[in-house]
């Protein structure tokens, strides 16, 4: 065997130990040194498929389809002179840099869940958020997501991604995961547990994700896997489906945990196979019917993915909580239809579907579903923020925000001031963009390029003045003109 710096030769033969006869070991290890390609999932919330085709031939991008995911494409890129995380489409939410790998689970998820608005789901270990765009997108933003996670670091980079793809129906929680079983139990229609690991599938696009390898790493992360699968199938209702996976190859972490699980609860516990879920899975299927993904099989990340169905109920000790009042109320009819009443003036947007809620004067958007869940667990974010109320009794104004343009941005019909590509590029930049004809523009207006929507503004005097968040300004290298 060809030594190597990127991979421990301890874990090389552990590998070649799990590693299926029909796959060859050389080849695992000459593709955990190959270049991991480039992948992204379109925004079907923002964007069809074909006119995302479009718009790509018009870039010179090639794009490839991923036979497990009908929204994703690898994409190559010839003189690429921006990174694709500053271009225009990707700035303004119309699709999402993702590993190809990753978007296995929730295909999985799907090919055995039908959603619909009256559906729950939650997603364990949410960040940065990938999946959680992807469950939004297939459930055309309808129904309810809470989204959790554990890193207080990470949390920020979730809500951005999810602002950012104009999703409306995702409630963020800040907790270990292990709380939702005995917090939710039989709560959830579907989850999704795309668990902490330890990554070995990931070194492709992370040089260093085997540099502290070990193996009793492993077992010690795999102890916490089995207390968040446990928790995650207590908080599923019956008949409901839980999706595990993983960025990692190891069996500690995969087929183990799942089978601990089976033991712990044999009489709910169903495996269910995705041997039918691509043309191609019967490459990495086992006998369980889960998929262990090896990186040499689609030139792709190491990936393992488990569909399970809770088939009857488990015992559960409820917890005992203590939660503090929600600082929302529900707004005065009369308040409401006010704020919607100006929506519809400004902008001609009609029918805002959601439940309005007011905190001091701001006017925030909840799913519908989140009513039986306010009560039982503290929330880190819910919903979006739509609107801040200003003046004085004699004459009340509304403020518009981000948040509601990059949901609700597409239905306006009027005040919407087109702008340039240079134009565009200065607006992301955080400038206020002049010489701009402004007159039929009067008070609040969209931002919108290439019929995209992507801010809100001001007109006055041929100029435009610029409301875009601070946190959101891109200072230079931004999409060519």
């Amino acid at each position: 065997m060809e030594n190597n710096t990127l991979l421990p030769q301890e874990f090389i033969e552990k590998m070649a130990t799990i590693l299926p006869e029909s796959l060859s070991l050389q080849e695992f290890v000459d593709s955990c040194h190959q270049p991991l390609r480039r992948s992204i999932r379109v925004n079907t919330l923002k964007i069809s498929i074909t006119d995302f085709i479009n718009r790509a031939a018009e870039h010179g991008w090639i794009l490839s389809p991923i036979p497990w995911c009908e929204t994703g494409f690898w994409i190559s890129i010839e003189n690429e002179t921006s990174p694709l995380g500053n271009s225009f489409e990707h700035l303004a939410g119309l699709f999402y840099i993702q590993e190809a790998s990753s978007m296995m689970p929730v295909s999985a998820l799907f090919h055995y869940f039908q959603a619909d608005e009256d559906k729950t789901l939650l997603d364990a270990a949410a960040a940065p958020g990938s999946k959680t765009t992807q469950i939004a997108a297939k459930m055309d933003n309808k129904g309810l997501i809470i989204a959790n996670e554990f890193s207080s670091s990470r949390i920020k980079m979730l809500h951005a991604n999810i602002q950012r793809c104009g999703i409306k129906n995702v409630a963020l929680t800040h907790f270990d995961a292990k709380v939702f079983g005995t917090w939710l139990p039989d709560s959830f229609d579907a989850i999704l547990l795309d668990s902490p690991c330890s990554g070995e599938g990931t070194i492709r696009k992370d040089k260093l994700a085997m540099k502290n390898w070990s193996q009793i790493a492993i077992e010690d992360i795999a102890s916490m896997q089995q207390g968040l699968i446990e928790s995650a199938f207590q908080a599923l209702k019956v008949d409901g489906v839980l999706i595990y996976s993983t960025c990692t190859l190891s069996l500690e972490e995969n087929q183990n945990i799942c089978t601990h699980l089976q033991t712990k609860y044999p009489d709910s516990v169903e495996f269910l196979s995705l041997g039918s879920l691509y043309e191609g899975a019967e490459k990495v299927i086992t006998a369980e019917g889960f998929l262990h993904i090896w990186p040499q099989v689609y030139d792709s990340e190491g990936f393992f993915v488990a569909a399970i169905r809770k088939i009857a109920k488990v015992e559960v000790s409820h917890a005992k909580k203590r939660l503090g009042k929600i600082p929302f109320i529900r707004p005065t009819r009369q308040k409401e239809a006010q704020l919607y009443s100006y929506f519809s003036k400004q902008f001609g947007i009609e029918n805002i579907d959601g439940m309005l809620y007011q905190r001091d004067k701001e006017f925030w958007l909840f799913p519908d579903n989140i009513k039986p869940f306010i009560n039982e667990i503290r929330f880190s974010r819910l919903g979006i923020k739509i609107a801040e109320e200003f003046g004085n009794l004699r004459k009340v104004g509304f403020k518009t925000q981000h948040e509601f343009v990059t949901t609700f941005g597409q239905l306006a019909t009027k005040n919407i001031i087109e702008l340039t590509a240079q134009q565009a590029q200065s607006f992301y930049q955080g400038v206020d963009i002049r010489d701009i004809n402004t007159s039929k523009a009067t008070g609040e207006a969209l931002a919108s390029y290439r019929g995209v929507i992507i801010g809100l503004g001001k007109g006055l005097n041929n100029r435009f003045k610029n409301n875009l968040p601070r946190e959101l300004i891109r200072d230079n290298n931004l999409f060519e003109q």
